[in-house]
């Protein structure tokens, strides 16, 4: 489905990415796992057109998607959850979910029940402002909007980042319904070792820019992790 080939970035004069290879199937849970510093935020970065890259391709189903602009990425398809949430914190929280539906195909004025039904605090909260939740109901707002454009592949970056223990729980329910019974590819950079094994079904090791590391979840070894993980 995804496919970046060769893809160097240069940011601020450094040299981030270095003739990156990625592959993401269709339908799969992919996490993308290295230390800090190694490109994982840049990487989804540039697959988002929020940083450009110096050379090589990103293709979405076989179409070059390089050279265009952030803003075009979402409405082919690609639902993107940044580190930090960056909610509209002067939004309500239904306002919130509702930038996303001038994407949708079917152009839908309302936001979906399905939202609500995978986080039923946003339905509780959908007239307080986004900046009065906590930070986990951020997360699942920030997640939600991003659901609202029915995404064929969804992007989240560290998601867990700050988050209590029950909603961290909530979100990797969400992420294993929507990848194994809805067939939704799932982009995911996560840190933490044990969410990753339950929600990924594959990983990508990064290392100085590159991945260095690719296999099924169940294949990540102690080698690899003393390798690539362990700080």
């Amino acid at each position: 489905m995804i496919s970046i080939k060769r893809v160097n970035q240069r940011y601020g004069g450094t040299q981030i990415l270095w003739d990156l290879d990625l592959e993401i199937e269709a339908g799969s849970c992919t996490c993308i796992m290295g230390r800090n510093g190694v490109g994982k935020t840049t990487l989804l970065k540039a697959l988002m057109g929020l940083l450009p890259v110096s050379s090589g391709e990103i293709l979405m189903e076989g179409t070059p998607i390089q050279n265009r602009p952030a803003e075009d990425r979402a409405p082919l398809g690609i639902g993107y959850v940044p580190q930090g949430r960056h909610i509209f914190p002067l939004m309500t929280v239904e306002e919130n979910l509702r930038t996303g539906l001038g994407i949708r195909k079917d152009k839908a004025k309302q936001v979906p029940e399905k939202i609500y039904e995978l986080f039923p605090v946003l339905k509780d909260m959908k007239s307080r402002l986004g900046g009065d939740l906590s930070g986990g109901q951020q997360q699942q707002l920030a997640i939600g909007r991003a659901l609202v454009i029915e995404p064929k592949v969804l992007i989240l970056d560290e998601p867990n980042e700050g988050i209590q223990p029950n909603i961290v729980q909530q979100i990797g329910d969400v992420i294993v319904k929507l990848n194994r019974e809805e067939n939704l590819t799932v982009i995911l950079v996560e840190q933490k070792l044990g969410f990753a094994r339950r929600v990924g079904e594959e990983f990508r090791l990064m290392e100085r820019g590159r991945v260095v590391a690719s296999d099924k979840m169940a294949n990540l070894n102690d080698e690899l992790i003393r390798q690539h993980l362990a700080v």
